[in-house]
């Protein structure tokens, strides 16, 4: 069973009722709580967003439903996985670690940039699952929800130079162009963009609009500013935890501090950041094999794991046995 975060499905109560439906019948065929959508914390089947996407367009009669959706979903769909690609040096690099962690959000997906002839390069997005029924909407979906996330990488006057879907066109082709301001081609061997490789290699300020909104991003997971200062590394650590390159000197600059600063202030709390971090980890670890059936794999991404096989050292650790045989054990109770 492959999952996907409740974030694929922000926005989507406001745009059916908008739209003259009602959402919660739609979310309860597919299966889908409706305490999940917009969760960055909550996991959903990827099958259970097909269903629930291609039903709202035929409930609300709206050919261009995905597309519209789209409108409501940026990089903060991604979680920390947005954090890492927007405190990258440059955008190759930013593209990398969306590319390297991305199963964080989901493992049923994959999104690459490769080379496509001298001056262009090409992002493919791909679903990984098969024998999915007719998806199309959620193609598009995806597609206007990866334009958003360039153009804030990019810029936002960042345009492709062409947009490629692999089936016809659901609504009259002026209204493609007019939503990705380039040239759609349909019936397409792939899905994704054409994109010019010099877009590929511009610098990210480090003190700019993408820092800025990386800021304004952290602030807004992190507690109130009159909590403990463990309570404010622990909340931005777990954010992190999944991009893997979680570091006491990345939680230490989002919090304005010193890095050694940082740990004398949580061994006056009677802590370390190590200590907060390992205890993130095992309260996860339980937490997903308890009430999930995320996959081992996955599991140790969202941990920030580099290998399963970390993890099932980590079980042995914290609770003597492996992550499947504890989840078992935590069935039971």
């Amino acid at each position: 069973m492959s999952l996907i975060r409740g974030t694929s499905l922000q926005g989507y109560p406001e745009l059916v009722r908008v739209m003259g439906s009602d959402p919660l019948p739609l979310l309860a065929a597919a299966g889908v709580p409706p305490a999940a959508v917009g969760d960055p914390d909550a996991f959903i089947r990827y099958r259970s967003l097909v269903t629930a996407v291609e039903s709202a367009a035929t409930a609300t009669g709206a050919s261009d439903f995905g597309r519209r959706l789209a409108l409501h979903q940026g990089i903060e769909i991604l979680g920390p996985l947005g954090v890492a690609a927007l405190t990258a040096p440059d955008s190759a690099a930013a593209f990398r670690a969306v590319g390297q962690y991305q199963a964080v959000y989901s493992p049923a997906i994959k999104g690459t940039i490769v080379p496509s002839d001298g001056r262009y390069a090409r992002y493919e997005f791909r679903v990984e699952l098969k024998r999915l029924p007719a998806h199309r909407q959620v193609i598009e979906l995806s597609l206007g929800a990866s334009l958003r996330i360039f153009r804030l990488i990019l810029g936002a006057g960042f345009t492709p130079a062409s947009v490629h879907l692999p089936h016809d066109a659901l609504a009259p082709t002026a209204d493609y162009r007019a939503y990705f301001g380039c040239p759609v081609r349909f019936a397409e061997p792939f899905s994704g963009f054409r994109i010019r490789r010099s877009e590929l290699r511009r610098p990210l300020p480090s003190q700019g609009p993408v820092h800025d909104v990386v800021r304004q991003y952290l602030r807004s997971i992190a507690p109130p500013t009159d909590g403990t200062r463990a309570e404010a590394t622990r909340t931005l650590a777990r954010r992190l935890l999944p991009t893997g390159g979680l570091t006491i000197e990345l939680v230490a600059g989002q919090l304005s501090l010193h890095p050694r600063t940082l740990q004398r202030q949580l061994a006056a709390e009677g802590t370390t950041f190590e200590a907060l971090v390992e205890g993130i980890r095992r309260d996860e670890t339980v937490r997903c094999l308890r009430d999930t059936d995320m996959p081992l794999g996955q599991l140790s991404g969202l941990l920030g794991y580099s290998e399963q096989s970390v993890l099932t050292r980590a079980c042995h650790r914290w609770f003597a046995t492996s992550p499947t045989a504890h989840r078992r054990a935590l069935r039971r109770l």
